[in-house]
């Protein structure tokens, strides 16, 4: 069994180059805003940069080096049916800049819940939604090359059950000011290649209906409101591909507050953008969002 997972989709869904990656990352970061607070949790798309790499710098713009011992990565599981969550059989992950290393202690201890399968290296290998974050992760912890792991968690088509399950065993981690938790996650899939053309014609141009009806997710993700979320993908079921990962950070916050540590924690998204804008039927588009939480 191969201790490390390559880098499976550099050279065609981003630079394979490290040098030429790491100056593409650098632009985009320099170009994003700083929020007061850094980001103990953040969601960032998970396309090709070509089209989303600009999106995600607004999230990992708010990640303070200095303070993170530990990177969460949750991922939605795109090619195999997982109905709970499961890790990787690796011990590194590999990226253009450097290997980022397995945190075997935290997956002891997730393992021995009792909640966790092993995926397969191939499942690990042929899942883009985990690696897409690993080059942009490199980036802004490359000032502690050696001194912070890698948690990453692929995450299956859970029910709000097991939304709530999974936030609770992962919410005393979120709480650990040493901690980062990255979910994964584009917003919606339009077009008939994606099975989904909702249009409220009464906001404007398809991409216009689009952008409304992903402003009020987000609205009830910066709100924290994990059973406003379940409601909200019932009654529109906009194709949020990463809907459990956020599923899941929703239910560690709510746990967290229901501890009464008196932690005060906000929500913020700080860049919406879409790939195209949809005119017609038949156009398609792909949203991506990036956000961040703060512990105050």
């Amino acid at each position: 069994m191969s201790k490390v997972r390559r880098a499976t989709h550099a050279g065609s869904w981003y630079n394979d180059s490290g040098d030429e990656l790491r100056h593409q990352l650098e632009g985009w970061l320099n170009k994003a805003k700083s929020l007061q607070h850094p980001a103990r949790a953040i969601i960032a798309p998970h396309a090709g940069y070509y089209y989303c790499g600009s999106c995600g710098a607004h999230a990992y713009k708010h990640v303070d080096a200095t303070r993170v011992k530990r990177v969460f990565i949750l991922g939605p599981s795109h090619h195999v049916r997982l109905s709970g969550c499961a890790l990787s059989t690796t011990e590194k992950y590999q990226t253009p800049l450097f290997d980022l290393h397995i945190d075997s202690k935290i997956y002891e201890e997730l393992y021995a819940t009792g909640s966790f399968e092993n995926m397969s290296l191939d499942t690990d290998e042929s899942e883009h939604s985990i690696e897409m974050h690993l080059p942009y992760i490199a980036k802004v912890m490359e000032s502690r090359r050696d001194e912070f792991t890698i948690v990453p968690i692929l995450v299956g088509s859970l029910s709000p059950e097991k939304e709530q399950h999974y936030g609770k065993l992962l919410s005393r981690y979120l709480a650990d000011p040493e901690s980062l938790f990255v979910i994964s996650s584009d917003f919606c899939h339009w077009g008939r290649r994606f099975h989904y053309t909702d249009y409220d014609q009464t906001k404007g141009e398809v991409w216009q209906s689009i952008e409304a009806l992903d402003k009020k997710g987000m609205d009830i993700i910066e709100k924290m409101d994990p059973v406003g979320f379940t409601k909200y993908l019932l009654d529109y079921q906009n194709t949020i591909c990463g809907r459990h990962p956020i599923g899941i950070l929703l239910n560690c916050i709510d746990a967290i507050r229901k501890n009464g540590n008196g932690y005060k924690m906000s929500f913020k998204f700080t860049k919406y953008s879409q790939s195209s804008q949809c005119t017609s039927l038949q156009d398609s588009s792909v949203s991506y969002a990036a956000g961040c939480l703060m512990f105050h």
